[in-house]
């Protein structure tokens, strides 16, 4: 089986039952999520070996959260258990007009408190055939930023495929770095990036001034300073409403730009973690199918499937995919 290795926090994740406001909720739905590890767990539907690499606090939650990815299926030999506390976040799920909220608590985290030394990147990714960070674990801490450096310069030298998903959370950075200073040179290692027009020129201080094809234009400048880049990918999302949304896929190969038509997805049950269901696609159109438009493609219909799935992780398999790319969305019973 292909082996992906990833590498991030991972938070509990309290959301409020029917839709409720916060104010509202009695109680609340307790699971997992994190946004590297929810790519592992779709290939682990899609039949590849993941293992995730993180730090949880050594105590009942913290083994709870361990057994959830083993329930996943993902390995947990490298989960270091140290630190007091895992972060949190609180899920307000919208409906129609209405937006979701998110509320965040992990200041001070286990992970956020993790020492780089705990990690022999080495034996990690020993057998390893790719790597997958995104731009919010560096934002954590000097030393998350410092483990994730290690780690795809390792992968690098190995000759393991690194992917990253530089979309960043800019109010998270607050031990004095930046994402300016800290996500260029991460994002030097990496084969293939998720990112915005906008990230590439906030992160990498660059500026578009084409009046059209933006996307593309920032794409050759990226891959022009960065030349271990081979592929930018980004979605596009319409938000009809909070229940209604339309999405789609797109890629910068270094030569052309190759688009998805769009998914039309009416009644969405959660959004949280649906672009990490459209990398954990694309991961396995690259490894598997080994086409670009078949990889958009089998990524957006995973990312617009996960949409109809409660909680972060994707659970479907490479049927249910391949049938909505087939353009069956019924939803027929099937017995």
């Amino acid at each position: 089986m292909p082996k992906i290795v990833t590498f991030g926090e991972i938070l509990l994740r309290l959301s409020t039952p029917n839709f409720q406001k916060i104010e509202q909720a009695q109680s609340f739905n307790a699971t997992f999520g994190g946004t590297e590890m929810n790519v592992g767990a779709s290939l682990v539907k899609f039949g590849f070996d993941a293992t995730h690499v993180t730090c949880f606090p050594d105590n009942l939650m913290g083994q709870k959260a361990k057994a959830y990815l083993r329930f996943l299926g993902i390995d947990t030999s490298h989960v270091k258990l140290q630190g007091d506390r895992i972060g949190v976040f609180f899920l307000e799920t919208g409906a129609v007009m209405r937006a979701s909220q998110i509320v965040y608590d992990r200041m001070d985290s286990a992970f956020a408190n993790l020492d780089p030394s705990w990690f022999n990147w080495e034996e990690i990714l020993k057998g390893a055939d790719w790597f997958h960070w995104c731009g919010i674990t560096p934002a954590l801490s000097e030393g998350a930023a410092k483990a994730c450096l290690e780690a795809v310069k390792t992968a690098k030298k190995l000759g393991i495929t690194v992917s990253s998903d530089i979309y960043y959370r800019s109010n998270l950075w607050k031990y004095g770095k930046t994402p300016q200073d800290i996500l260029p040179e991460l994002a030097s290692y990496s084969d293939i990036i998720l990112a915005s027009r906008k990230n590439i020129e906030e992160i990498f201080s660059m500026k578009v001034t084409a009046e059209k094809g933006k996307f593309v234009e920032a794409c050759k400048m990226l891959m022009e300073k960065y030349p271990n880049i081979k592929r930018v990918i980004d979605t596009d999302r319409v938000q009809v409403s909070a229940s209604h949304n339309q999405y789609n896929g797109k890629m910068w190969t270094g030569e052309e730009l190759i688009e998805t038509d769009y998914q039309d997805i009416t009644h969405i049950v959660d959004r949280i973690g649906t672009g990490d269901a459209f990398l954990g696609g694309f991961i396995y159109g690259q490894v598997v199918l080994q086409d670009d438009l078949k990889s958009l493609q089998f990524g957006v219909a995973a990312g617009a499937l996960k949409h109809t799935i409660e909680g972060d992780q994707n659970l479907v398999t490479v049927p249910e995919v391949e049938s909505v790319m087939s353009g069956d969305k019924s939803g027929r019973l099937k017995r």
